[in-house]
């Protein structure tokens, strides 16, 4: 956990004679693999968890979206086949009021 074999809590042991936080330190080191998360290492682990959902969450929405697309591209492909057909019919309908000798006015609001 920590670089170097360094410890948070560590004190070294004067040289020459043992006292007796040394030897509770060391009674305390025995734990040390059993002791309770540090702050610092809920924060991390709460920040991978958070980073995972936001993965979980944009994969859904990209999801979403790729989905949105397929269902804009068939309705601009509908569109344009409705463009045409209308296109054809007026065409169509230009013929016959040429044929007819109607005449056209756009402006008049009735067929």
């Amino acid at each position: 956990m920590y670089p170097y074999g360094y410890y948070q809590g560590y004190l070294p042991q004067p040289s020459g004679h043992f006292t007796p936080e040394f030897q509770q330190f060391e009674q305390f080191e025995q734990y040390d693999s059993d002791r309770q998360p540090t702050q610092l290492e809920r924060r991390v682990t709460a920040l991978e968890r958070q980073n995972q959902d936001q993965s979980r969450e944009i994969t859904r929405l990209n999801r979403q979206l790729t989905n949105l697309t397929d269902q804009v591209r068939m309705l601009n492909q509908t569109v344009d086949r409705h463009t045409r057909r209308l296109n054809r019919l007026n065409q169509r309908l230009r013929a016959v009021e040429n044929r007819l000798n109607i005449p056209f006015t756009p402006f008049e609001g009735e067929f």
